[in-house]
């Protein structure tokens, strides 16, 4: 691609759409809105730009992205903001030790309860305590863009914020992201299907409860030797 130059509002822009993007950088960005739009990009050009026409362009460069990030990923390019976020549901009263034999268990949403989040770029992880009897929303922890951690290594960043966690539900997840989420000791689980998180925590509380798989026996302290059983039966389940 040819040297483009942009003006400073533009190239603000882009900066933030990308921030609101998994796996994203400005240039990155920019490739998919020549292909969009044209180069230069203006501000004529992207007020009539969507989320189809970002998800077809460039070969379908973005087209795995959620569309809630894609939204607010126009609404930078737009000059208008982060689209209004649906507020987190009130996390319930719990104490340590409440519900014994219980994993910790994070989703990445982007509003309300649902877990609908791609790792990258989800709004915040809901974080519930789950156990064969019951389970608690016990935290929600939103990401702060403005975070330093978060601009030296996002991925990083947000795996931090569940260190505490023995699972990650979440509806998508890239190889690096998913190794700094491993290196935290969380279990990363793919959702593709989404919907709301309540039901997935229900579902796994109810496999608490039948007869504990074994690579779930191994998260909750049962035997702590290699996860290549973990990892085969997360990605067929």
């Amino acid at each position: 691609m040819t040297q483009t130059t942009l003006s400073d509002e533009i190239a603000l822009r882009i900066g933030l759409a990308a921030r609101c993007l998994p796996d994203t950088d400005a240039a990155r960005l920019l490739r998919v809105l020549a292909d969009a739009v044209g180069l230069p990009p203006t501000a004529a050009k992207l007020d009539g730009l969507t989320v189809k026409a970002l998800k077809q362009a460039a070969d379908g460069e973005l087209a795995d992205v959620d569309n809630a990030s894609l939204k607010d990923a126009l609404a930078h390019l737009k000059g208008q903001g982060a689209s209004e976020i649906e507020p987190a549901p009130a996390p319930e009263s719990y104490t340590d030790g409440e519900l014994p034999d219980s994993i910790r268990v994070a989703c990445a949403s982007n509003g309300g309860e649902l877990l609908d989040g791609h790792f990258g770029s989800c709004r915040r992880f809901l974080v519930y305590q789950v156990a064969a009897h019951g389970f608690k929303l016990i935290d929600c922890r939103e990401i702060d863009p403005t975070s330093g951690a978060m601009q030296d290594d996002k991925n990083a960043y947000r795996a931090s914020l569940i260190a505490d966690c023995q699972i990650l539900y979440v509806a998508s997840i890239g190889g690096p992201a998913a190794a700094k989420v491993v290196k935290q000791d969380v279990h990363p689980i793919k959702r593709p299907q989404m919907g709301n998180a309540r039901e997935h925590i229900a579902e796994l509380a109810a496999t608490l409860a039948d007869k504990t798989p074994p690579w779930l026996a191994k998260i909750m302290g049962a035997a702590t030797d290699a996860r290549v059983r973990f990892e085969r039966t997360a990605e067929e389940s």
